[in-house]
């Protein structure tokens, strides 16, 4: 069976629906599928800021999410040993508090935007192919329904916004040009949550080499999320739940926090998910979401910035799908925006995600926060990306922190200095990172146009070139 559209994205979840509502806002025809159903679930850390709340209007699914009845997170905090900061989050457009969605829940809710905008979403559609035309330009998928039937549908564009392990990217054989490997693996698991007064506070301490973090989310449960150094993977492979309460025993106020509160689901673990930018766009293809950019999951940036730059995908390419010329033109001037806005966040995310404990001049750091009227409201501005991570994590403060460190009787001095110049280190790295991303882009972007044989299409890289260690 062969069909036709204007547009086929693949999958059906945040950038995917986002994506879809756009164009079919526009009047574009638009088929969406996605190899699961909804609802259901899958491995994300589901933390929202207030700017995440921004994105849901702009699709129109606010009402809809907010009806899952998840407690808005009007305070959030940081704690290391002895200090807590804690404050209101910031205000986003008009937005002044987080939440933590479950993702099955969300999900539906996005589906059901998009199909009430006028997207057709199919469930239970496998995509095993891609359609080319002589040119080689992309021009439709070959699918694959769980009973079996297979079919054609062609189109002017194919969005893949199906995750990490992307079909759509190893069809069209792009590859990363910037990655970071995770030094921190994932564990979380949901309790129901027996500490009502608390529901409104989200919370993240590190204590030694340890992150860990308590969410309240919806269906009056929390996620208690881990995130060990990779190193200490061992331990969870070995017994999830031992090393799970070890952690939550190593941590009095995480222990405090889930004191009383019943564990009621497995323990989800992801061992391996580096970061990365990939080349995403192509002749009648473009990539949205994790299938084009993936941030360490320590900022909680993922939701936002798919259900962003999978709109602003939509919105950019409904005027230009009758003009291929044009339309690729629209799809490298979105690229290079998405890359603009999420570059600095990227590097930050993965500043936090290394396995350091914390150093002499954190704990400065959390100090000098904690003790500021407003001091956690600068940190939150940061997640709402607001203000770039360099504004606060300044110079100038740097050195303040540094002082602040050199002066405390309880700092080893010789440790105090060798962060100092670790850190220095690590500023450069992010300097000449920055200065090689367009470069590196630009050579992927070439490497993209250069045709690939089916027997290269066998995996996605994302990480062919390695990030500076």
């Amino acid at each position: 069976m062969t069909e036709h559209t204007d547009v086929v994205v693949v999958g059906s979840r945040c950038a995917g629906s986002a994506a879809a509502i756009a164009l079919a806002r526009r009047g574009r025809s638009v088929v969406a599928l996605d190899s699961a159903s909804f609802p259901s679930d899958t491995l994300s850390t589901h933390l929202f800021f207030t700017h995440h709340w921004a994105e849901l209007e702009r699709i129109g699914a606010t009402s809809r999410v907010l009806e899952l009845g998840a407690p808005l997170h009007t305070s959030a905090g940081l704690g290391a040993p002895g200090i807590e900061s804690v404050g209101p989050s910031s205000t986003y457009e008009g937005f002044a508090a987080g939440a933590c969605i479950r993702r099955p829940g969300l999900d539906l809710a996005l589906v059901e935007t998009a199909r009430a905008a006028g997207a057709e979403v199919r469930e239970h559609v496998r995509v095993t192919d891609l359609v080319r035309d002589q040119a080689g330009r992309v021009c439709g998928v070959r699918y694959r329904q769980r009973n079996g039937t297979t079919g054609v549908i062609n189109a002017k564009l194919v969005i893949g916004a199906d995750g990490r392990r992307s079909t759509v990217a190893r069809l069209v054989g792009t590859r990363a040009h910037h990655s970071w490997d995770n030094q921190r693996m994932m564990a979380y698991a949901y309790y129901e949550d027996a500490h009502p007064q608390s529901r409104h506070v989200a919370m993240q301490w590190r204590y030694g080499d340890d992150l860990v973090t308590v969410f309240p989310c919806d269906g009056g449960q929390l996620v208690a999320l881990q995130m060990p150094p990779v190193r200490r993977a061992d331990e969870y492979r070995a017994d999830r739940s031992a090393a799970f309460a070890a952690t939550i025993d190593r941590i009095p106020p995480y222990a405090e926090r889930l004191r009383g509160c019943t564990r009621v689901s497995n323990i989800l673990v992801s061992y391996h998910h580096p970061s990365y930018f990939r080349h995403s766009h192509g002749p009648g293809w473009a990539l949205a979401g994790d299938a084009g950019h993936f941030k360490d999951p320590v900022t909680a940036q993922g939701i936002r910035d798919a259900l962003r730059f999978g709109r602003l995908l939509g919105e950019a390419a409904a005027p230009r799908l009758d003009e291929p010329d044009e339309l690729d033109r629209t799809l490298a001037r979105w690229e290079f925006d998405r890359d603009v806005q999420c570059l600095a966040m990227y590097q930050w995310a993965n500043s936090l995600g290394r396995d350091d404990s914390v150093s002499p001049i954190e704990s400065a750091a959390y100090r000098w926060f904690a003790a500021r009227a407003g001091g956690f409201t600068q940190i939150a501005d940061v997640f709402n990306r607001i203000v770039p991570p360099q504004k606060v994590f300044s110079a100038a403060n740097v050195v303040r922190w540094t002082a602040a460190a050199a002066r405390d009787p309880g700092v080893d001095n010789h440790e105090l200095w060798r962060t100092l110049r670790r850190d220095l280190r690590r500023e450069v790295e992010r300097m000449v990172e920055q200065r090689m991303f367009a470069r590196r882009r630009e050579a992927s972007a070439r490497l993209a146009l250069t045709p690939v044989s089916s027997s290269d299409r066998t995996a996605v890289d994302a990480e062919s070139v390695p990030h500076p260690q």
